[in-house]
């Protein structure tokens, strides 16, 4: 600290008032690493619950040629 006048000077670390442990870093990544971790979890769930019989293009074919029948 450094006094010029009525004017106070500080350095780097003191007008932080901290050093630097990059405890922020490990904070971030173990979070994103918990994200991730339940998407997968929720996603597997939720393939592995859904019917098999979804339909898909076989469905879809058969409302169109239902649709096209019923046209006059």
């Amino acid at each position: 600290m450094e006094k010029r006048g009525d004017e106070i000077h500080l350095d780097k670390v003191e007008a932080r008032a901290g050093e630097s442990t990059h405890v922020t870093r490990y904070v971030l990544g173990i979070g994103l690493a918990l994200v991730i971790i339940a998407f997968v979890i929720i996603v597997a769930t939720g393939m592995f619950s859904a019917p098999d019989d979804t339909g898909g293009d076989a469905t879809t074919n058969k409302a169109v040629a239902e649709q096209s029948a019923q046209k006059p």
